[in-house]
């Protein structure tokens, strides 16, 4: 068993860390040499040690009443255990002494012929330089030569008696050795560039030191530079610390190593902490190239396509540069670190076109039903993980789901981004981000075009100044998680599950008339989707939309509203389908405060963005409370009445709204993007309704053709397609009970859980027999009609599984009494986690199942013996 410790994040010259600042963070102890390379945290810094009450929880040490540390031991019936895992985590500490022994004695050897050199004719460097260089390397050396080889024999006779406790004693013992080393850190690293750039012979001496390899490695020796090996010293100080930790977590109380243990820990903690208070606040500067504080603007989690694939990476936009950081990986709920990628001075920073961007990776978009389908992944292990925290002992399963769900929201995050952010190094390479929103571009492309107003220079960073600023991301960065689920504490709002009613009202603050038009965006899964837009209002300086969209939620958390002016020059548009071209007058956020929508009254609010005022009103409708069917009272209409009197009336097999919903989309939507998905002004679906409503079609006693049959169609040809999606939508939404029925509802959701191919086959074509024949017939021609929606997906970005999710609640759903059984579900989340997902996939079932016929289903004879 092997442990491996990624380096700490240490005090850098950039940032003071305060003890609340810093985690431990430790995947065990590196017993093979491997290293990931020296940005990613070789710096100028002095340790710092977390001596807060939040310390993880694997490592921390609680207080005695004498002040003392004191670890929890282990359980009785695990003491053999214990002392086998303590054991194990000595073997690991030891190779690793083994490999940071190996690194300074490369260090001591060098330094002896440039010291005998010093004295000649001809030296490399002064003596002065060397002793700055190799400040105590010996020392250290020597310690920790004389430690290896007393805990080595240690390990080599290991039982239960051993005791290994003294010799960290003594190792602690000796941190004033290491206090002096690191007081000359900075001096040390400095002095060798230096002398690297006046000296070509010793540059090379510093660029390929040898390090001998482990006795039982294959590689003989490899190569390091000496800027690498002067940073292991700064590292290892703080593992020590850590590797204690471990070994009083695994060795019982009673054991003559555990008061040993404890005061080696109890120095060590004071040793760290006395470098903390002694660090110089005046030393903290960072500056840019006019000797002007470098400070963090903006900060945040972006997609970056690199070398043909999608990188997470966390960017950091400063005064005078933009950084783009790895974020390193650790152990879940541990300290984070950074290694530099790329970074681009802000003043030979431009914003590439699609013309010039031949160097830019090209973007690939996976399917939507491949999102739509993790989307439902992430959905049932949220209601999973909710039902194992209630359980007596679910709480190590929920754990396990937890940590599934993370991985399954962070690919979701790469992933689902589409929209391009281009930059440019004018003396240099390009680069692409990929965005989930056009308010973060614009919001991101704002920032930097702000500093670049400024008279700024262009900088070239030095490998120690580069450590150094990436090291002050960690405690410079405003956004500290990656924004998925699993980040968020329990306590924290889950958000909004339902319907939010939003009215863009009108907008004020226009500097001259121009045409001008607003998108409405909420958060799901970690990133934001546009949900409705609004008609254009040419030539105004004052619009005045008034109009309402039904959005739906899935957990979110923002609406964010960007206003728009709208581009009529056909000459000037993007070739990119993912550029918009219109340019971005204002955008604003509002938080969905739960408490303050999901009042029944609408609540008025107003946003503002670049001196512009958006005027609008919103109120929260639950999924619950927004499907519940209601039957209409009146016996006209077609509106929340029961289809099978609807086609009675008209003498009709599908009902005429449906019908015709279906021929207008299909003549002048099925191209347009997000059809059925994007909200259609609540206005125009109302209007809609009532013409539908009031028709001589929807009349108690009509003639075999309705009358006015010409201005429902005027009507629809005039009105956005979006209303008349939604109204088709709205339709089924308001039916008695759901197009499948309540009664056929449990075995619906009975047979799509069957594993057997055929056996579900079955079931399901047996289902569909047994619907009456106006719901038959209906359900067939919308499915048919949603395929061929589906068959436009290139166009209009809606694949069949988007059409399920979209459909597939409205027209299958538990009538009352059904969910009423369902007490299990608890909170909304669940609601939209557990049933919703079995009715997408029996829709997505029929729409992924070859055309169906009417007269061939019900001639067919297959039994199913299970009574519905």
């Amino acid at each position: 068993m092997q442990y491996t410790a990624p380096h700490l994040p240490l005090w850098s010259a950039a940032a003071r860390f305060k003890p609340t600042d810093f985690n431990y963070n430790t995947d065990g102890y590196d017993g093979d040499g491997a290293e990931d390379g020296k940005s990613q945290d070789s710096s100028e810094t002095l340790p710092y040690i977390d001596e807060s009450p939040t310390m993880s929880p694997q490592l921390c040490v609680s207080q005695g009443p004498d002040g003392e540390a004191v670890s929890p031991s282990p359980l009785e019936g695990d003491v053999e255990k214990g002392l086998e895992m303590k054991k194990l985590v000595l073997s690991g500490f030891l190779a690793s002494e083994e490999i940071y022994i190996n690194q300074l004695e490369a260090l001591v050897l060098p330094m002896r012929p440039l010291k005998a050199a010093a004295t000649s004719s001809q030296p490399v460097l002064t003596m002065q330089q060397i002793e700055t260089i190799f400040y105590k390397i010996q020392d250290i050396f020597e310690i920790h030569k004389e430690f290896y080889d007393a805990l080595l024999p240690s390990i080599q006779r290991w039982d239960e008696k051993v005791t290994v406790g003294h010799l960290f004693q003594k190792l602690a013992s000796q941190l004033g050795i290491y206090k002096a080393f690191v007081d000359n850190y900075k001096n040390a690293l400095e002095t060798a560039e230096k002398c690297s750039q006046a000296n070509n012979f010793f540059q090379k001496i510093s660029e390929t030191v040898s390090v001998k390899g482990p006795k039982d490695s294959k590689d003989s020796s490899t190569k390091s530079s000496m800027e690498d090996l002067l940073y292991k010293p700064i590292d290892r100080v703080t593992r020590s610390t850590l590797v204690l930790h471990d070994l009083l977590k695994h060795t019982p109380k009673d054991h003559p190593d555990f008061p040993l243990l404890q005061d080696a820990l109890r120095i060590s903690q004071n040793f760290l902490s006395s470098i903390n208070e002694e660090i110089d606040p005046r030393r903290t500067a960072v500056t840019t190239p006019k000797g002007e504080a470098r400070q963090l603007v903006k900060d945040g989690f972006l997609v970056e396509v690199s070398e043909s694939s999608r990188k997470l990476r966390h960017v950091f936009l400063f005064t005078d540069l933009l950084l783009c950081a790895k974020m390193k990986k650790t152990a879940v709920g541990r300290h984070q670190q950074y290694e530099c990628k790329w970074y681009i001075p802000l003043a030979v920073l431009t914003f590439q076109t699609l013309d010039d961007s031949d160097s830019c990776p090209s973007i690939q978009v996976l399917p939507e039903h491949e999102i739509e389908e993790m989307k439902m992944k992430i959905s049932v292990l949220k209601n999973e993980i909710q039902k194992e925290k209630k359980a007596p002992k679910g709480q190590s399963r929920a754990e396990r789901l937890r940590k599934k769900m993370n991985e399954q929201e962070s690919w979701l995050l790469l992933q689902s981004p589409t929209i391009p952010f281009r930059i440019h190094n004018k003396h240099g390479k390009s680069y692409l981000f990929l965005l989930s929103s056009d308010y973060e571009r614009a919001e991101w492309k704002e920032s930097i075009q702000k500093l670049q107003k400024k008279d700024l220079q262009a900088c070239v960073l030095s490998s120690v100044e580069l450590q150094v600023l990436t090291s002050s991301c960690f405690k410079l960065r405003t956004v500290h998680n990656i924004p998925v689920t699993t980040n968020k504490d329990d306590e924290e709002t889950p958000g909004l599950y339902g319907f939010l009613h939003v009215i863009v009202r009108s907008a004020t603050g226009f500097q001259e008339s121009a045409n001008l038009y607003c998108t409405l965006e909420v958060d799901s899964f970690g990133y934001f989707v546009s949900k409705a837009k609004t008609r254009v209002f040419r030539d105004t300086a004052e619009p005045q939309w008034n109009e309402e969209f039904e959005i739906e939620l899935e957990g979110s958390q923002y609406l964010r509203i960007l206003c728009y002016e709208k581009c009529f020059d056909k000459s000037m548009l993007n070739k990119d389908d993912n550029e918009i071209v219109d340019k971005i007058m204002g955008k604003g956020q509002v938080q969905l405060d739960p408490q303050t929508v999901q009042s029944k009254n609408w609540h008025m609010d107003v946003i503002e963005m670049n001196g512009i005022k958006v005027e609008f009103s919103m109120k929260f409708t639950s999924r619950d409370l927004s499907l519940k069917r209601t039957p209409s009272k009146k016996q006209s209409g077609v509106f929340g009445v029961k289809i099978n009197v609807v086609t009675k009336r008209e003498r009709s097999k599908v009902p005429y709204i449906v019908r015709q919903c279906i021929e207008e989309v299909e003549k002048r939507g099925i191209d347009e993007v997000g059809i059925y998905r994007i909200s259609g002004v609540a206005t125009d679906i109302q209007a809609l309704k009532l013409a539908f409503d009031t028709s001589k079609a929807s009349t108690l006693f009509p003639s075999s053709v309705p009358l006015d049959t010409k201005d429902i169609l005027v009507m629809l040809s005039d009105m956005d397609i979006n209303a008349i999606a939604g109204t088709l939508k709205l339709y089924f939404r308001e039916l008695p009970e759901p197009l499948l029925t309540d009664r056929l509802y449990p075995a619906f959701m009975e047979g799509i859980a069957l594993s057997d191919p055929a056996a579900k086959e079955n079931c399901m074509m047996h289902l569909l027999r047994s619907l009456p024949d106006p719901n038959l017939m209906t359900f067939l021609t919308l499915l048919e009609h949603l395929k061929r929606v589906a068959e436009k997906e290139p166009v209009n970005k809606m694949s069949l599984h988007n059409l399920g999710t979209v459909f597939g609640p409205t027209l299958l759903r538990p009538s009352e009494s059904e969910s009423a059984k369902g007490q299990h579900i608890t909170c909304a989340s669940d609601i939209w986690s557990h049933d919703v997902m079995a009715q997408v996939q029996v829709l997505l079932y029929y729409l992924q199942h070859p055309p169906i016929s009417f007269a061939e289903l019900k001639r067919n004879t297959l039994y199913f013996s299970t009574d519905v």
